[in-house]
């Protein structure tokens, strides 16, 4: 067999990616190996532009877009989204780790009849998400959309951002109020105090500024850290990353040992938004983020807590597995282009 001169030098310069034999903590050897494997018919790959290019910094890095609405519902009558039952309706994903924190403020502040839900396919189209019926998620009985970029286009005609989920629509003025889940989370807690028939006290005053600097940091290191390991596209920067997200959880578990929930006996907004995303690490940011140096199953004060938050009444029906492996497995197509599904894993959150 032979090789053409202009194949063996495209061999010769391919980039080159460190592979690493590491034991429990120590780095046994590493070496260059060139990316020999990835070519097809004598040609290279070009280099991914990311899941989101706009938010891909050139350094690989993913960058997220703020979000784009930040208005107030008010328990002032006189506000411009004052409080009222029925008038706001709440647009999210099962499959969202974001949006599911808004559902969850939602049903366990009791205020299921106040607020209306339309959940989307967890399978996004060209268009982004999408109304329609199917096992956990139909159309759009409010305003009939066929796509959730409706909304962002009612609001703000000509918007040109990723469309995202949660969001809240104001009925009575035909807009989007709020897509940020933190906003979303705080308004249902306090401007709607007057409708919630729930106890859940997630902002307690006593705690406030321990809180925000708790939640503070588990977004940076693990809600959102698992999304840039997951969507990295150089070698180091994924590495950076992943390595966050684990010693954020090494220092919850180890916060964990000695206390049943993370501010002790009280459950707060930030033991659900580590919730939102410990309950999706083991079915997909272990693998499909390449975050798998541990799951939360090895974990046991993590695993516990996962677990306990899970057996909360209400909560198993905010967790959709299906929903949320199709949306990432399907849906990110620039890390997993055959769309293949695991049939695993098996959580066994009852026992």
């Amino acid at each position: 067999m032979t090789v053409d001169g202009e194949l063996l030098t495209k061999l010769s310069t391919a980039p080159r990616i460190r592979l690493r034999l590491v034991g429990s903590s120590e780095l046994k050897s590493e070496w260059d190996h060139p990316v020999a494997g990835c070519m097809v018919c004598g040609k290279l790959p070009a280099m991914s532009q990311g899941q989101f290019p706009n938010e891909q910094s050139e350094s690989g890095e993913f960058d997220r877009q703020e979000d784009a609405f930040r208005d107030n519902v008010s328990a002032d009558p006189a506000a411009a989204h004052p409080a009222a039952p029925g008038r706001y309706h709440l647009y999210l994903s099962l499959a969202c780790p974001w949006a599911c924190r808004a559902l969850l403020a939602r049903n366990l502040m009791g205020l299921a009849e106040a607020i209306g839900v339309t959940v989307v396919d967890p399978v996004r189209d060209e268009k982004g998400w999408a109304f329609r019926d199917g096992h956990g998620h139909t159309t759009d009985p409010v305003n009939g959309f066929a796509h959730l970029a409706e909304a962002y286009e009612a609001t703000l005609p000509g918007y040109d951002g990723r469309v995202t989920v949660p969001v809240l629509w104001d009925k009575e003025k035909g807009k989007i109020v709020n897509n940020s889940e933190d906003d979303i989370c705080r308004m249902f807690h306090d401007a709607f105090a007057d409708y919630r028939r729930g106890e859940a006290d997630w902002f307690p005053a006593d705690l406030a500024g321990e809180q925000e600097e708790l939640s503070g940091f588990i977004y940076e290191t693990i809600n959102n850290g698992v999304y840039r390991a997951g969507f990295a596209t150089k070698q180091a920067v994924y590495e950076k990353a992943a390595a966050g997200v684990f010693k954020a959880l090494d220092e919850m578990e180890a916060r964990l040992q000695d206390r049943r929930y993370l501010f002790g006996d009280r459950v707060v907004e930030s033991d659900w938004r580590l919730f939102c995303t410990t309950i999706r690490f083991d079915p997909v940011y272990h693998g499909h983020f390449k975050c798998n140096r541990k799951r939360i199953a090895d974990y046991p004060n993590l695993w516990r807590h996962l677990k306990d938050l899970y057996q909360w009444p209400g909560v198993a029906d905010t967790v959709d597995f299906d929903h949320i492996k199709r949306h990432y497995y399907m849906t990110h197509d620039e890390i997993n282009p055959t769309r293949i599904v695991p049939i695993g894993p098996d959580m066994r959150l009852a026992d």
